[in-house]
């Protein structure tokens, strides 16, 4: 219990911290928030340096800042006074990561990107330091102390600087109009990517694969077409090729268990008709909402005009990993 408590201790120091950081937020913020935007608009990038724990918060950082449109790189202050200084280009920005703002490797490369023209944006608590002086912006994270009980290892500290790098990066992606489908495109391994970028035109069955009738078959039609494409359903259309129907063969089960002379029934008269469809420009997730609403299996894909150019099986989907 002891440790449970010590716990939330230690999260109340950050998070009090945090509040302090927030309220001290000011000018700084929007004039990096300036300097980064001009960077991005000449088609430069933000280059993310710090030392120690604050390298491997810029990292975080830095990944935040490109997964959201904001192109970002990482920088190690001693490898960039040995040969790395090079991925600096004319209109990036330098994002300088020090608490104390006094960190040698920084203070010594801060001069040398100014003196290539570079613009530097400081995120730290010494606003007197070194590196606040030769700054363009420099953003206030200064901590009461830290969570550490020796107030030595940083904790509170690297908290705060995590926390407004967020900051920083959401307003960047505000600022600049980056859209859901951009944050996708930016992902297209993952599951966002998935939801957002693929379509039901991308997984639909069709050609060989779409079984369907015109509306004046017989059951004994659809039975051959459905088994013609290895599908559970057909799709039933008027000349025009609109979608009037569906007939699945949970349908063909129900009749066979209570009729006689099936095959030569009409395809009209047994189908359900009006099915629920699905637009092929549609993402295909709204696929996956329409099979669990409704509890179907099989999905008719159509045009603008309702024009059958599809079926999506519910079988699909594992493969291309949407449920």
């Amino acid at each position: 219990m002891k440790t449970l408590q010590r716990a939330k201790a230690i999260l109340d120091v950050e998070i009090k911290e945090l509040q302090r950081v927030r309220r001290n937020l000011g000018a700084g913020f929007s004039q990096a928030v300036a300097l980064i935007l001009d960077c991005l608009n000449r088609g430069g990038k933000i280059v993310v340096t710090g030392v120690g724990k604050s390298y491997h918060i810029g990292q975080k950082i830095s990944a935040t800042l490109a997964s959201t449109g904001s192109t970002s790189v990482v920088l190690h202050p001693s490898q960039a006074l040995h040969g790395d200084i090079g991925i600096f280009c004319k209109h990036d920005v330098l994002l300088v990561l020090s608490y104390s703002g006094e960190s040698g490797e920084l203070v010594e490369l801060v001069p040398i990107v100014k003196r290539q023209g570079g613009r530097i944006a400081a995120m730290t608590a010494g606003v007197d330091s070194a590196l606040a002086k030769c700054s363009d912006a420099v953003i206030t994270i200064a901590v009461g102390r830290e969570a550490c009980p020796f107030n030595l290892a940083p904790t509170a500290s690297t908290t705060a600087m995590l926390a407004v790098g967020d900051a920083l990066a959401i307003v960047l992606l505000e600022a600049r109009g980056f859209r859901k489908e951009d944050f996708a495109k930016l992902h297209p391994g993952g599951a966002i990517g998935r939801t957002l970028l693929l379509r039901v035109s991308d997984i639909m069955r069709q050609g060989k694969r779409l079984a369907w009738v015109p509306a004046h078959a017989r059951i004994h039609d659809a039975i051959v077409a459905m088994t013609g494409a290895r599908s559970g359903s057909v799709g039933v259309v008027d000349r025009q090729r609109r979608v009037v129907g569906i007939f699945t063969d949970g349908d063909l089960r129900r009749m066979l268990s209570h009729q006689s002379r099936v095959l030569d029934q009409p395809i009209r008269k047994n189908m359900t008709p009006a099915p629920i469809t699905i637009r092929d420009n549609a993402r295909a997730v709204e696929a996956l909402t329409l099979f669990e609403d409704h509890n179907i299996d099989d999905l008719l894909v159509v045009d603008a005009g309702r024009h059958l150019v599809g079926m999506v099986d519910i079988q699909d989907l594992p493969k291309f990993k949407i449920l």
